[in-house]
């Protein structure tokens, strides 16, 4: 965590937010000064998130017809249509010189809010990104289900981005994504690629998904696996010869998988496990920690890869014992998250109470649970 002597918000800036009067102005400073979101909320002054912290630039507190002109501004005659009905809209936003935003506006009960990811101008390699040498491994298939998981804000979509930029580097095949909405702007290298948009190209996650099965892919990769239906047709995509990358919002692989089971009905389950033992190639779940010097956020994972071990566990439903399967597979490029947590504790690199926080299982870590009246809390 950063030292409280490191303000996310310099005071000497104050005099410069006060003076902002566009949306740009915030979007603009939030990125020069690193951020990775900024937050334009009624009744309380701008807020971005630095490094997985909050905190509220200078500024009084904004009201209802503030953040609605602040936000309008930047929207198309279309766009504002689509708000006035839906009441909220997702969309990219391109600003000129100063990059993308991933952006969302919605309607509350005090007036219009909206939130902006930053989205880097281009798509990081797995070096920069701090992505271990056997992930790449799972770009060279050609057919199967890869997830990369984890809560809002760990970078999923970066590192979905940068598995799909290396086939396209290396591999000639036809790439379709689907994305709510489109982040990183893909350019062809050796590959064909078509991105869609939630909303702007197609209804919906599943509408385009059935719509790419006719068009001839060879990759497809789906920004969210949000719906049963979604999750199906990936699983038929994967089993049908197509490499299908997607994301879903869980914690551990063993989860991960469960998750797509018990989105299915009780009856389907048991066909659903086998398929999915078979088609499955390997399960990323990522978390960001914040560093012990404060300088940004670690990278946390655990990996697990579809061996016939792991195989027969699905199948049989035992995923209980996965996380053991992922302890004693080390050498085949597999490792817990916890594993990966207390490593960076031993580096140095985080501090033990955000790995207490962060960990699975918390045995490990209770010497540095938080404490009340001198007594650690238990796991």
């Amino acid at each position: 965590m950063a030292p409280a002597s490191a303000p996310l918000v310099p005071e000497s800036d104050a005099p410069k937010i006060a003076a902002f009067t566009h949306l740009h102005d915030y979007l603009i400073y939030a990125r020069d000064i690193g951020c990775s979101d900024l937050h334009i909320n009624v009744g309380s002054p701008p807020v971005i998130r630095k490094y997985g912290r909050l905190a509220p630039l200078p500024r009084a507190p904004f009201t209802a017809a503030e953040t609605e002109a602040l936000l309008f501004e930047i929207l198309t005659d279309e766009q504002r249509r689509r708000i006035h009905t839906e009441l909220a809209l997702d969309i990219r936003y391109t600003l000129p010189h100063h990059g993308r935003y991933r952006s969302c506006i919605v309607k509350q009960r005090m007036g219009w809010d909206g939130s902006f990811r930053m989205v880097q101008s281009r798509v990081p390699s797995f070096e920069e990104l701090g992505l271990p040498e056997q992930l790449k491994r799972l770009t060279e298939f050609h057919q199967g289900l890869v997830l990369v998981t984890g809560p809002n804000g760990c970078g999923k979509s970066t590192t979905l981005a940068a598995m799909v930029e290396l086939v396209n580097q290396h591999r000639e095949e036809h790439i379709i994504t689907i994305e709510d909405p489109v982040e990183f702007n893909l350019v062809p290298a050796k590959s064909q690629i078509n991105q869609r948009e939630v909303g702007s190209h197609t209804k919906g996650f599943s509408e385009a998904l059935r719509a790419a099965l006719r068009e001839d892919p060879d990759v497809i990769m789906i920004g969210e696996l949000r719906d049963r239906e979604t999750v199906s047709l990936a699983i038929t995509a994967a089993e049908t010869g197509h490499l299908v990358f997607g994301t879903i919002h869980t914690t551990s692989a063993a989860r991960t998988i469960d998750r797509i089971l018990d989105s299915f009905p009780p009856d389907e389950q048991s066909q659903v496990r086998s398929m999915i033992s078979e088609s499955i190639r390997g399960v990323l779940c990522q978390q960001l920690i914040p560093r012990k010097d404060g300088n940004g956020r670690a990278l946390a994972m655990e990996i697990l890869l579809n061996t016939q071990a792991v195989s027969n566990l699905i199948r049989e439903r035992k995923l209980f014992q996965i996380p053991s399967i992922i302890q004693t597979s080390k050498q085949q490029g597999m490792i817990l998250l916890d594993n990966s947590l207390m490593d960076l504790v031993t580096r140095g690199v985080i501090d033990g109470s955000e790995a207490y926080y962060a960990a699975d299982k918390k045995e490990q870590f209770t010497k540095w649970a938080p404490r009340i009246d001198g007594v650690a809390l238990e796991a």
